[in-house]
Order: structure tokens, then sequence, then C-alpha cells
């Protein structure tokens, strides 16, 4: 699989691995479903792998830290995500995690863009990974922290990346505006930013990516499937986009999107999963997956040959040009 080189020594394929279900995303994944997961992606070529304590209560860590001891170091690249520190609560480790992952709530999660909390959440996740150093390190969703994040928070990792504990620095959020003013304002290597480029929503077309070309930032593009809405062919009368039912304005889009793809052959979300790559400024498209199966199926929508004409039609209907 084809490499970009993203700066300063570091290299993504153009698919990585997300790995929320490795942390039992919605529900559990067995430790065998996830060995599976990244053994099918490592033979198909894959070297990028990106995690983050958010997912599962650092169990995503320490599974792709344990899976990936088996491969050599200098052959892949690692990324996960800052800002959330994960403090024991053992009180409540009789209960279930209230964000989404099907894990005991043996910690909580704590937003916190210090120095300290930067240099806490990185020390911790080495130690989960069972690493000495991080390839690339990312803000995690600093939406509503914006002035310790873009200060305390880059600071802090500029600091790390000097030291040689990190080798690349970014923010990874779900929006394209406050990516788009770290690229303008901090000295950041590479940005992931989820469901703000696809098919049917193009809005880092207009802020995040002309920047990132400007200011040779990376772009790695995640949520290529809008919560699943551009996830199968038949689209679902209740079909989720950004987390919740998907508004019928949207619906109808998506729709018309998926006619497109049929009548020339094409599954959406084959088009889904290629379209960011199509960007010069996105370097990688991250797809999570649960299993082998979802893999294998990932990286054949990835290499599934497309019409030109198919991306000049889908541009007309998505942008009305």
């Amino acid at each position: 699989m084809e490499r970009v080189a993203i700066g300063r020594g570091v290299s993504l394929t153009t698919v990585g691995l997300g790995g929320a279900q490795l942390g039992n995303l919605s529900r559990v994944s067995t430790d065998e479903q996830s060995a599976a997961a990244v053994d099918a992606a490592w033979r198909g070529g894959v070297r990028y792998f990106d995690t983050a304590p958010h997912y599962g209560l650092g169990l995503s860590e320490r599974r792709l830290g344990a899976l990936l001891s088996a491969y050599p170091r200098q052959e892949y690249t690692l990324s996960t995500k800052v800002g959330r520190t994960l403090v024991p609560t053992p009180q409540r480790a009789g209960q279930l995690d209230d964000s989404g992952f099907a894990v005991p709530a043996t910690h909580r999660r704590e937003w916190d863009f210090t120095r300290d909390g930067i240099l806490r959440s990185v020390e911790g996740s080495l130690e989960r990974l069972g690493l000495d150093s991080l390839d690339i390190a990312y803000l995690h969703d600093p939406d509503d922290h914006w002035e310790a994040a873009s200060t305390t928070g880059i600071g802090a990792l500029v600091e790390l990346r000097d030291q040689g504990v990190v080798r690349a620095i970014g923010a990874g959020m779900n929006q394209s505006a406050m990516l788009a003013a770290f690229v303008a304002t901090c000295d950041v290597d590479v940005v992931m930013l989820a469901g703000r480029y696809t098919l049917i929503d193009r809005h880092a077309q207009e802020d995040l990516l002309p920047l990132a070309i400007e200011r040779g930032v990376a772009v790695v593009v995640a949520g290529v499937y809008n919560s699943g809405l551009l996830s199968r062919q038949e689209i679902a009368p209740d079909a989720r986009f950004e987390y919740e039912a998907a508004p019928p304005d949207v619906l109808a889009l998506a729709h018309s999107v998926a006619g497109l793809c049929s009548l020339s052959g094409v599954e959406l979300p084959e088009a889904a999963i290629q379209f960011p790559m199509r960007h010069p400024a996105v370097a990688s498209v991250v797809v999570g997956a649960r299993d082998r199966t979802q893999v294998e199926q990932s990286l054949a929508r990835a290499s599934r040959p497309i019409p030109p004409q198919l991306w000049s039609d889908i541009d007309a209907v998505v942008t009305g040009k």
C-alpha cells in the first residue's frame, strides 16, 4: 500500500485502521476478533494504526499495543490522543462506562489541556501501549477548550516533539473550522478530521484543506461513512447522520448519490471510502473495524476501480455545480 510522508520522518499508509472498536465501542469485541482485525490489516498492507485513551478507557491502547508488539516497530506508524486523562474510579468498577463503550467504569475521563495534563496523558498512553515514544499525538476533541489546547496543550506537545518522545503533533476533531485555526496559528504537523470531508459533507473544502496545503500540514480523514449513513448501498429510513437520525434533506441527498453509484456499478461505501483520497491535502483515510471481515471489506472498498465520471456526477449533485 502506498505510503505518504507527512514530515519529520513520519509516514502514513493511504488507509489506516481505527481502534475504537478495539475498545469495545457499542458492544464487546473479543480478543480474538481484535487480533484477527490487526492481522488482516497488516496482511492487507496497512501500516498506520490509530487509538485513544477514550476508546474503552484505555482498552484499545492496551490491545493495540500488545498486538502490534508482534511486528517490527520501525515498519508501522501509531497515533493516539491526549487531553482526556483517565482518573481511577474503583468505586464504579461494578458499573458500565457511560460514554458508549462496553467496559467497566474503572476510570472517568477528565479534560486537561494543561502542560501537566498533557504530560500525564502521554505517560499513561506509553505505559498502556508498551512503548517508549509515540509517532503521532493528537489533541482530542478540544472543541470547548481552544484557549488551553492552543497554548499549553500544543506547547507541551511541541516540547515532547523536541525531546523525541513524540515525532509529530496535531489535533483530532469532528469540525473543520477549529482544525483550520490550529493549522493557521500553531506548529502542527498533521490533523485528523472526522465526518467533515465526505461524499455528502464538504465543510473542510472551504476552510481546512486549502490552508493545510498552504502550510504543508497533512490531513487524516476519519468518519467517511457519516455515522453509518454511507456504509451501505441500501439506505435505511432510520439511518443515522452524525450520531443522530438523519434529517430528510440529508437522506434525500444520500439516496441521490447512492443512485448515481448504482448506475455506475459502484457501491455507495466504495465511493465513500475513496472520496477523501482524491484531495491532495489528505494523506490517509482511517476506517474502524471490529474483526477480520470488516477489515477485508474496507480494503476491498478502497481498491475498487471507480469511473472518473462518477466523481463529476456526484460533485454536481452535492455542490450544485
